[in-house]
């Protein structure tokens, strides 16, 4: 039986944030500053930090409702096509004037990537709504990053503060961010450079996750005890869309009632099995996946 089987459906995640279309190119190796290198192949993919952790907690078994904004451009149209295929809820993501997201992403031969998000319709995702706010206050957890205005990550959390919903905060890309949105939230995910770039920021935080790439993550919890937690033997494909998973998979387990050191390690394993397929928004695996995984470790 799956870690997330329960005899009644937990609450649903509701994701706050973006959602771009990727455009991949692979390079051997990244430019120097002013230098041009050859590259191998070019791809288009769905993506967005908030599309892929929407269909990461999907995929792990949850309902997920996804807040964002797309324009009304060609990109929306297969953006909006496959999350709904990826079984994310989709009445919340509202249609702006122009264009929607894009992500520029570089893979090299060794799996590591570099990325430039141009924003559009995520840069105008502003007020919340009622049918927003109350889809919030419903909620099992709230998921956000940082690819949509701080201002509207705030005001989300407030909201579910209030309705005593945790919050999981991706604070991704490394932002400023108002100085009040830190006690709002329950747990934060970060890598190393944004832990480092936040820093005292991040004790106000109930539950602190750092990953470590292939070297697993750290977890701090409420009493201050730190724990390592070791990563899955895998062999990488492409990085791109493994903090992702880890994120969506770790949101799906917090809002199923999972003990947070088990939902740590589900997330590690979502993470790890998201590194051996190509692209973000199409690699997250699946709860059997993840189970399969845990089996054999």
């Amino acid at each position: 039986m799956s870690a997330l089987s329960a005899d009644r459906s937990p609450a649903p995640v509701v994701v706050l944030g973006s959602l771009n279309m990727d455009l991949i190119g692979r390079t051997v190796r990244f430019p120097e500053a002013g230098q041009t290198v050859l590259g191998s192949t070019f791809s288009t993919a769905p993506g967005g930090k908030g599309g892929n952790q929407a269909v990461a907690a999907a995929r792990a078994g949850a309902t997920v409702r996804l807040v964002a904004a797309l324009g009304d451009d060609a990109f929306a149209v297969e953006l909006r096509t496959h999350l709904q295929a990826a079984g994310v809820r989709t009445e919340l993501v509202r249609t702006v004037p122009g264009a929607s997201g894009v992500a520029m992403i570089t893979v090299d031969d060794t799996a590591e990537n570099t990325i430039v998000v141009l924003p559009g319709a995520n840069g105008r995702l502003d007020a919340l709504d009622t049918a927003t706010t109350a889809a919030i206050g419903r909620a099992g957890v709230l998921l956000a990053q940082l690819e949509v205005p701080p201002a509207t990550v705030l005001a989300a959390a407030r909201t579910a503060r209030e309705a005593g919903v945790p919050v999981i905060l991706n604070p991704s890309p490394a932002i400023d961010v108002p100085a009040e949105l830190w006690p709002l939230v329950s747990v934060v995910v970060v890598n190393e450079t944004e832990a480092a770039v936040y820093g005292n920021h991040l004790d106000a935080v109930d539950h602190l996750i750092t990953t470590l790439g292939a070297r697993g993550c750290t977890v701090r919890g409420p009493g201050g005890e730190v724990h390592a937690v070791e990563a899955f033997a895998v062999e990488p494909v492409d990085t791109t869309g493994a903090g992702d998973a880890f994120a969506g998979t770790l949101a799906a387990a917090w809002a199923a009632g999972v003990e947070p050191a088990q939902a740590v390690r589900r997330a590690c394993a979502a993470g790890a099995l998201a590194t051996t397929v190509p692209g973000a928004g199409t690699s997250a695996p699946t709860s059997s996946e993840v189970d399969a995984l845990l089996a054999h470790s």
